[in-house]
C-alpha cells in the first residue's frame, strides 16, 4: 500500500512538473520554426530543418547584446538598491526604537499591494517633469520603490528571530552601527537576502510596459524591445521573436537554479520565523 501512494505522488508531481515546464518546451520548440509554420492546429512542431537563423537573426537584428547590457545595468543597480534599502529599513524597524516606527513599517508594506503599473501615469508626469525620461534612472527608481516593500517585509522576520546578543557584543569591541549592519547581520540574512535579490531581478528583467513609456532611444531599450523589433505592422518573424524569448529567458532560469536552494530554505523559513 505504501509503494502504491509512493508511486502516485511521483506521478502527481511528474505530471505538475511537466505542466509547468510545458510553457519553457513549447517556446523552444516553436522558435526553430518559421512564421508559416505557426498556423498549424498541432500543439508542438518541430521542424524537419530546424530554423537557427532564427537566433541569428535575435542576436543580430534584434540587439540582442545591446539591450542585454543595458537590462543587465537596470537591474544590477535596482537589485542593489533594493538590498541597501530593505536591509536598513528592517534593521531600524526591528532594532531602533523611535516615534511613528510602527506606523512607517506599515506605509512601507502598503507598497506591496500597489502594482508598479498603477503608478505609470503619475510617474510619467513626474519624471517628465524632473526630465529623467529616456534615462536610466526613470527605471531604476520605480523599479526599486516596488521592490523596497516586499524586500523589507521578508528580511524584518528574519531579523526578529536574531539574538540581540550578538550586536551588543559587536558594540562592547567597538563595531559602529554600518559594521553590525553589514558584516553581521547580513551574512546572518544570507537565505532572505538571495530571496529578495531573485525576485526583484524576476520583477525588473522582463518588465516592458514602464520601459516602452520611458525610454524612446534606442541606446537605452531593455531587452523586452528586442522582441518589438520582429514586430511589423502587418506581419512578423514570429520566430525570430520566440528566439528572443528564449535568450531571455536562459538568465532568469540561470539564476533560479543556481539560487534554488538558497530560496527555498528563505522562503520556508521566513514562514516560520516571520
Amino acid at each position: 500500500m505504501k509503494t502504491r501512494n509512493k508511486t502516485g505522488i511521483w506521478i502527481f508531481f511528474l505530471i505538475v512538473a511537466f505542466l509547468q515546464l510545458f510553457p519553457l518546451i513549447w517556446l523552444v520548440d516553436f522558435s526553430f520554426n518559421t512564421s508559416a509554420d505557426f498556423y498549424s492546429d498541432r500543439i508542438l512542431k518541430w521542424p524537419s530543418s530546424p530554423q537557427w537563423q532564427n537566433y541569428v537573426n535575435a542576436w543580430v537584428d534584434g540587439k540582442f547584446l545591446k539591450y542585454f547590457l543595458n537590462s543587465l545595468l537596470v537591474s544590477a543597480v535596482t537589485i542593489a538598491l533594493t538590498v541597501i534599502l530593505s536591509l536598513t529599513l528592517s534593521y531600524a524597524f526591528t532594532r531602533m526604537q523611535w516615534k511613528f516606527r510602527s506606523f512607517f513599517f506599515t506605509i512601507i508594506l502598503l507598497g506591496i499591494m500597489i502594482p508598479i503599473h498603477a503608478t505609470l501615469l503619475p510617474n510619467f508626469a513626474i519624471f517628465k517633469t524632473l526630465g529623467l525620461t529616456n534615462s536610466y534612472l526613470g527605471l531604476i527608481l520605480p523599479y526599486t520603490a516596488v521592490s523596497v516593500p516586499l524586500g523589507t517585509f521578508m528580511l524584518t522576520g528574519f531579523l526578529r528571530s536574531i539574538p540581540k546578543a550578538m550586536e551588543e557584543s559587536a558594540l562592547m569591541d567597538g563595531c559602529s552601527i554600518y559594521r553590525i549592519v553589514f558584516q553581521i547581520i547580513a551574512p546572518l540574512l544570507m537565505p532572505a537576502l538571495v530571496t529578495v535579490i531573485v525576485t526583484t531581478f524576476l520583477n525588473c528583467w522582463n518588465e516592458f510596459i514602464m520601459a516602452a513609456t520611458f525610454l524612446s532611444k534606442d541606446s537605452l531599450k531593455t531587452l523586452p524591445f528586442s522582441v518589438m523589433n520582429f514586430a511589423g505592422q502587418y506581419s512578423s518573424d514570429y520566430g525570430s521573436q520566440f528566439a528572443v524569448m528564449v535568450l531571455t529567458s536562459v538568465p532568469a532560469i540561470i539564476i533560479y537554479a543556481l539560487f534554488n536552494e538558497q530560496i527555498t530554505k528563505g522562503v520556508t523559513a521566513g514562514a516560520v520565523k516571520g
